[in-house]
């Protein structure tokens, strides 16, 4: 699915044919369960709604992180202020997304102070724990983040186990550090690190790679698709994160992680087929994302 580009907070995603087994059970859900008419309420209430979720993410995708919040059918607000972040909560927006990409010695403070406020303000928030284990600074603020967990995390394979390491949580292998952004694990054994941060949070882990996972601690969802034009581009795995703080504005946890991926991975799927090269994907890509349906998303493959 979505690709890591260079050092700035992306993620490990390869291409891969959307009919991909689920490495489990290759049990699609059904297609009247109720999660998926949950996932494309979730759909169109954002963009009948257009929520706001602030983000304090990195300098490098700072844009696309905006344009897919904007494409998806919510509002962009970035910036790197705890005090703005608390005047926000208190006003336009319903979530916010911090993502630990390109770091200053000054968000040592500001975001554990916006991730408190966040819970404080009885809001969500998403983290993307990029780079987690690398460097003190990085670990420093990822260790805050325990007494006031986020609703979400999206990560790849090794951040999410060097994320549990981080946070003590007891999981075999945890805590390794975590060279750079790429991950160098598979999705499959990042599973009981992230079965660990969800029950740790009580919220829910997505997890990118050749097959998505998300999952709550207790149910774990496979989501093939995807394209590998989104190794290509910078930015792909710091926007979703910031797509999946628009959908926690609007629904729970694992609706709104669940919303999230489908939708890029539908969205992908589409530009892949139009697209000549990074550049061209990048604007198929956002125009996708616009023009994906609530239908199309909720009826993706979902693997359990």
């Amino acid at each position: 699915m979505r690709g890591r580009g260079t050092d700035h907070g992306e993620t490990d995603h390869g291409a891969h044919d959307p009919n991909t087994n689920d490495p489990k059970t290759n049990r699609n859900l059904p297609i009247n369960n109720p999660l998926r008419g949950d996932i494309a309420a979730a759909v169109t209430a954002v963009r009948a709604s257009k929520p706001l979720a602030q983000s304090l993410t990195n300098f490098v995708t700072i844009n696309l992180v905006a344009n897919a919040q904007l494409a998806v059918g919510g509002a962009a607000a970035m910036h790197y202020s705890a005090e703005e972040a608390h005047a926000l909560n208190q006003g336009a927006s319903k979530a916010t997304y911090i993502n630990m990409g390109t770091l200053l010695e000054e968000f040592r403070d500001q975001y554990p102070a916006a991730a408190r406020d966040t819970v404080a303000a009885g809001l969500p928030w998403v983290l993307d724990p990029v780079g987690a284990g690398a460097g003190e600074l990085r670990t420093a603020i990822l260790r805050s983040f325990v007494d006031c967990p986020p609703a979400i995390v999206r990560c790849n394979a090794s951040e999410a186990i060097a994320l549990a390491g981080i946070w003590g949580l007891d999981v075999p292998g945890a805590g390794r550090a975590h060279a750079g952004v790429e991950s160098s694990d598979e999705v499959e054994a990042a599973v009981p690190a992230a079965h660990a941060i969800a029950r740790f949070t009580g919220g829910v882990v997505s997890v990118s790679g050749a097959v998505d996972l998300v999952t709550d601690g207790s149910r774990d969802f496979y989501l093939p698709g995807g394209s590998v034009w989104l190794t290509k581009i910078t930015g792909a795995g710091c926007s979703l994160g910031g797509v999946s703080a628009t959908y926690a504005c609007v629904a729970e946890p694992l609706v709104a992680a669940l919303a999230a991926a489908l939708h890029y991975n539908r969205a992908a799927d589409t530009a892949e087929r139009v697209a000549n090269g990074p550049a061209s994907f990048q604007t198929a890509f956002i125009d996708a994302l616009w023009n994906t349906s609530a239908d199309e998303i909720a009826q993706s493959t979902i693997f359990i």
